[in-house]
């Protein structure tokens, strides 16, 4: 029996890619940037609500990056539903994407901007001086993020 119109219309939304990837990059970021806090020099009066309201927003731009990455190699791809069928470099593209963001918003906020600072043990890139960790989050998690937004919207998908 067809579902009524009305109701597929309004959950249509859904099934949009950029909806499922920020989604799925918001819990996986959530989680690494709670287990990467202790890289960071944190504030002596910081309390767990303001670690939490800090990765919270760390992972909102998380989602950001992830999402102009997802439109940059929809841009060269010409298709928006790329990530079905990712070829090697649309994948490539796509963490790479997001490593020069991340590698660029890393250095104005432990730089210029002065947002945080990495912690005496937390590794970093030679020249550079990125964290490795949060260069690494962007070279592990991508590949997870786009496997589960294409297992989301496959039309085979097991119930």
């Amino acid at each position: 029996m067809p579902k009524p119109l009305r109701a597929t219309r309004c959950f249509r939304w859904l099934d949009l890619p950029e909806w499922n990837l920020c989604l799925f990059s918001f819990l996986l970021n959530f989680f690494w940037e709670i287990q990467q806090m202790p890289f960071y020099q944190l504030p002596s009066e910081f309390s767990y609500f303001d670690m939490i309201r800090e990765c919270t927003l760390a992972t909102i731009g998380d989602a950001a990056i992830s999402l102009i990455a997802l439109w940059v190699v929809a841009a060269i791809a010409k298709s928006r539903q790329w990530f079905r069928q990712p070829s090697r470099w649309q994948l490539t593209s796509f963490i790479f994407v997001g490593v020069i963001i991340t590698v660029v918003l890393e250095a104005l906020a432990t730089g210029v901007l002065q947002r945080w600072e990495y912690a005496a043990f937390m590794p970093t890139l030679p020249f550079l001086g990125t964290g490795l960790l949060p260069l690494l989050q962007w070279l592990l998690l991508p590949p997870i993020m786009i496997w589960f937004v294409k297992r989301q919207l496959s039309d085979s998908r097991p119930l």
